[in-house]
């Protein structure tokens, strides 16, 4: 019998050639697309749960406030592990970790930066399953000056990985000996943890002490078995009270208790390591992470994509009932029964679903590379096999066959024979009034997603014109250039003789990403404040074009400076201040508070992600730094930073020069909303030609139908456009009312993820009004088209039809 069902579909198929294409292609890129997707996602999902004890590992997380000032910080202190392990006995061991950026590595004479390198304990390989490729992983990381390296370095540095172990390198400023203990894997894609190097915490003896208010690294903790993080938390209280009040007494002179009573908060909590990545929304995160909501938002569009490919198969299905109808009939009397014949309509659409999934898997492998750089993923083919996303694919091809069949199939057989025979069928205008229904949902779909491309591209583009109170464009900032030691000014004076540099300074702080903060008060007022401190040296304002409110900047014809501060808005409003220039601060940087005299009001200016409201910051004086910003000539950029690098090989030779640009700094901030453009208008684009491709092939089959109607109007003098008009405009209708409908859900859901932003677009009607437009513009191009074929046909061959 399925031989039988399988024999009559084929013969279906080949009969109607090109139904039966458009079939096939809209399910093919539906089910391509739905699988990138689920690819995609199931990468997000599966984020850290190749380590072992992955649902038993939880890092701390910190939630204070001071002064009105509320922070949630991933960064924990110094002492948390050890009072942990020894103190709580649901704590199986902890483990920290400490992300220490960009290092020099030196091997006898050749020298590079290399990224990503962590401090981490000795039991670093206990709490995380990382695989340690040559190496004993109890024992690598227990000795001072031990580093490991990740194999690509390992192969860099020493021609073969299991040649590393026992060499040594030269590392960090100080050009301190270390000796190689191990080499790991690759940094895993699928890791909130991404290093390419591992140092031991044991060489640093300032991560070894520190109080409970220095946060400054993370700190992971493996709980027992049955085991409540709750009960930790509590059990970490005492402990909190007991070594956090000396510390909170000698800085903010109250207790603990005492400084939660005036609305202070102060405590550390547990937060599942496997949610860092997608639930993750606080400050200090190794990389930045993702976003469950994008996971929602690209399940639901990969869940509409293949309803549309299912809808285009349901329609030209009933579009051509009566044909099948009378087939339908012939069976009925020959005695087939009705679920043999539902039966046999759904083995013709799971034939067209297995052949459309299998061209799908052909399209993925093709396209794949491509994705990966759509999408900043290193997704591999081979995902595809693994049994859950096989699973779950083989299930959805199954479940494209019977939603695409369904329909059709009690349909058509639902036809009384005697009406069928007769040429009457019963629900041909309930047929035409449900492909109605159908044709609109899938433009609504189309149309919403056109409008939410939009509104993220304008606000992308927002967030890159906007003015962020510094001119960020053609700043080149050199990184770590204490490596210079006391050729540090030699190297900023010789650039700026440099052809091409407008400018230079020096600060200790990157922009964007301003991280120290400083306890501050009012002088004559015992009210806390926290603000960020900046660094930053006399030529700052002209590099990085600062405007100024009120006052003057940093001088060097006043020697008084260096008890100055300038001040921006935000510290302005904080502090509460109307005429901040005859204001003095008292800065609590240090051991003995230092009062510093207000000399200028910087307008407010970005200096972190655009999502933030610009926070209370204040400048101070450096004269050195271990940052250089300079400004160059945008004419030639490629001159100016080759004179750079010459100009550091002189004075440095054989230190790799380490810099960035300040305008892509910015856009790193934002990478995730830029990808995040670009999959919504690939899939917007799918979206609206799988639509287009069903409207094609009905506008066709209809076109087909009402052969007589055109010949018989063209004879009665009916003109080209008049025809092509009159075949178009109930399309256009139906495109129509899915643009009225997808208004209110389009706004409602952009305007939910604007809220993410401090700074965002207002949402403009003209932004509906263009969206509705293109797709009208688009579903009238598809029909006219074959309306225009239909009504070029000579009057005399459509009268002669059938």
């Amino acid at each position: 019998m399925l031989t039988n069902y399988i024999k009559v579909a084929y013969r279906n198929i080949t009969k109607h050639k090109f139904f039966s294409i458009i079939n096939i292609l809209g399910l093919t890129i539906g089910l391509a697309a739905s699988l990138f997707i689920t690819l995609y996602i199931y990468d997000e999902l599966t984020y850290d749960q190749f380590n072992a004890k992955a649902d038993r590992t939880y890092r701390m997380n910190l939630h204070g406030k001071l002064a009105g000032q509320e922070i949630y910080t991933s960064n924990t202190s110094f002492p948390m592990s050890r009072a942990l392990v020894e103190e709580i006995p649901e704590v199986e061991e902890a483990t920290r970790v400490n992300p220490m950026g960009e290092w020099i590595i030196r091997n006898g004479t050749i020298s590079f930066n290399e990224e990503d390198v962590f401090a981490v304990d000795s039991n670093f390989f206990s709490v995380f399953s990382f695989e340690l490729l040559y190496g004993n992983p109890e024992t690598a990381l227990i000795e001072p000056n031990s580093i490991i390296l990740s194999e690509d370095l390992a192969v860099k540095y020493f021609g073969e990985p299991s040649d590393a172990l026992d060499k040594s390198l030269s590392i960090g400023n100080d050009k301190s000996e270390y000796k190689v203990t191990g080499v790991v894997e690759n940094r895993r894609s699928d890791s909130h943890l991404k290093f390419n190097i591992l140092l031991s915490t044991s060489t640093f003896a300032w991560m070894n002490q520190g109080n409970w208010l220095s946060n400054s690294l993370y700190t992971y903790y493996v709980i027992a078995e049955g085991a409540n993080p709750k009960d930790v938390d509590a059990k970490l209280e005492p402990i909190m009270e007991l070594n956090v009040t000396p510390v909170m007494q000698q800085f903010v002179g109250k207790s603990l208790a005492e400084f939660r009573e005036t609305g202070g908060i102060y405590e550390y909590y547990s937060f599942p390591m496997l949610d860092i990545h997608l639930k993750s929304d606080i400050q200090d995160e190794a990389e930045p992470p993702g976003d469950i909501s994008y996971v929602y938002i690209l399940a639901g569009i990969g869940l509409f994509i293949v309803l549309l490919a299912c809808i285009n198969f349901m329609n030209l299905t009933t579009a051509k009932s009566a044909g099948r109808a009378k087939e339908v009939g012939l069976r009925k009397t020959l005695g087939s029964q009705r679920s043999v014949l539902i039966s046999q309509f759904l083995t013709e659409s799971m034939f067209y679903a297995i052949t459309a999934g299998l061209l799908a898997i052909v399209v993925v492998y093709l396209l794949m590379p491509s994705f990966n750089v759509l999408s900043g993923k290193l997704l591999a083919t081979s995902v595809i096999a693994e049994p859950v996303i096989l699973a779950t694919y083989i299930a959805l091809v199954l479940l494209v066959g019977i939603v695409a069949g369904s329909y059709p199939a009690f349909y058509l057989t639902s036809f009384k024979i005697t009406e069928v025979l007769k040429g009457k069928l019963r629900a041909g205008m309930k047929s035409g009034a449900i492909r109605s229904f159908l044709v609109t949902f899938q433009f609504w779909i189309s149309i919403v997603l056109i409008i939410c491309t939009a509104i993220v591209y304008q606000q992308l583009q927002y967030i890159q014109d906007k003015n962020l109170g510094i001119d960020k464009d053609h700043v080149l900032i050199i990184e770590d250039v204490n490596r210079l030691e006391d050729n540090k000014m030699a190297f900023k004076n010789e650039l700026e003789a440099t052809t091409g540099i407008m400018g230079t300074s020096f600060s200790n702080n990157m922009v964007p990403g301003v991280n120290n903060t400083t306890l501050f008060r009012s002088a004559g007022n015992e009210q806390d404040h926290i603000l960020a401190t900046y660094f930053a040296d006399y030529d700052h304002a002209k590099t990085l074009g600062f405007e100024l409110v009120e006052g003057r900047f940093f001088s060097r014809d006043f020697p008084s400076d260096s008890a100055a501060v300038i001040i921006n808005e935000a510290a302005a409003r904080e502090m509460g201040w109307d005429n901040p220039l005859e204001e003095k601060i008292i800065n609590f940087d240090g051991d003995t508070p230092q009062e510093m005299q207000v000399i200028g009001v910087a307008k407010d200016f970005n200096f972190e992600s655009l999502k933030m409201v610009v926070r209370p910051l204040v400048l101070k004086l450096t004269r050195e730094g271990n940052i250089l910003y300079t400004r160059f000539s945008g004419e030639s950029p490629d001159k100016v930073i080759e004179s750079i690098t010459n100009s550091w090989d002189k004075i440095a030779p054989g230190e790799p020069i380490q810099y960035s640009f300040l305008d892509d700094d910015f856009d790193k901030l934002f990478r995730a909303e830029q990808r995040l453009g670009k999959v919504f208008t690939v899939f917007t684009v799918v979206a609206i030609f799988i639509a287009s491709l069903g409207l094609f092939g009905l506008a066709a089959f209809m076109a087909e139908q009402r052969t007589k109607e055109i010949g018989i109007r063209k004879v009665m003098g009916a003109s080209l456009w008049g025809v092509t008009s009159l075949m178009s405009k109930d399309f256009v209708k139906l495109v129509l009312i899915a643009f009225v409908l997808s208004i209110y859900p389009a706004y409602y859901a952009m305007n939910s993820w604007l809220d993410d932003f401090a700074n965002r677009i207002d949402i403009n009607i003209w932004v509906f009004a263009a969206s509705g437009f293109a797709a009208i513009l688009i579903a009238w191009i598809t029909v006219s088209y074959q309306s225009f074929k239909a009504a070029r046909v000579n009057p005399v061959q459509s009268l002669r039809y059938e």
